[in-house]
């Protein structure tokens, strides 16, 4: 297939420095790193194997602003997020395997 089918040619405004607005002129190709709070001083392994309901209330109880499950194989985005301690929990079992911040 070509181009063409899906609506015309790919718009480059925002992938090459040839087409569109000189990205250099906002300060790089990237967003300007937010305001970072403090994540709290924690050991991720301690949370392994824990339930993760009782992985949630321990995380809560240290300070995380963020708390977030998801089965292991999930699809995430990479962002780092300070605060956030993400849990990849077994649906068989309900136990937290991988632990994680950001």
């Amino acid at each position: 297939m070509n181009a063409e089918a899906y609506g015309g040619p790919c718009d480059k405004s925002v992938t090459s420095r040839r087409y569109g607005p000189d990205f250099r002129r906002y300060g790089g190709g990237m967003a300007p790193e937010s305001a970072a709070q403090d994540s709290p001083q924690d050991d991720t392994e301690s949370y392994v194997g824990l339930s993760a309901e009782a992985a949630e209330e321990r995380a809560r109880a240290r300070g995380w602003s963020t708390v977030r499950s998801l089965p292991p194989d999930a699809i995430i985005t990479m962002e780092f997020l300070s605060g956030r301690l993400n849990f990849a929990v077994d649906k068989s079992t309900g136990e937290v395997v991988r632990c994680w911040k950001g």
